[in-house]
């Protein structure tokens, strides 16, 4: 699975995600740092990607729109370590619910 990993995440997100066995970009690399979130859908869009975010106006959109699946990460702000372990953790139950069709997966 291809996931795209939004700006206020960190980039060693993306670097856990693809050590896991997935392919994995943050914004960062793509050029998307300061992309407005339309950009970032058409771009996540045009790569079959899932977009991993914090930024609610993704999954508000997504409910209301159609467009790539979202994990809207719900956490507080956390430790870096904390914030991948939790990914890592709960990263089989992510892919499973996105390939039975769910287009909007919440952690928290």
């Amino acid at each position: 699975m291809r996931f795209l990993v939004d700006a206020q995440l960190p980039p060693a997100l993306a670097r856990r995600i693809e050590s896991l066995g997935h392919d994995a970009q943050h914004v960062f690399d793509v050029g998307l740092a300061t992309a407005s979130d339309d950009r970032i859908r058409r771009h996540a869009g045009q790569t079959a990607a899932v977009i991993v975010t914090k930024d609610e106006d993704f999954a508000v959109h997504r409910i209301m729109h159609p467009g790539p699946p979202i994990v809207w990460i719900r956490t507080g702000n956390t430790r870096r370590a904390e914030l991948l372990r939790s990914f890592e953790t709960k990263l089989s139950e992510i892919v499973a619910a996105i390939e039975a069709g769910e287009t909007l997966v919440e952690l928290s």
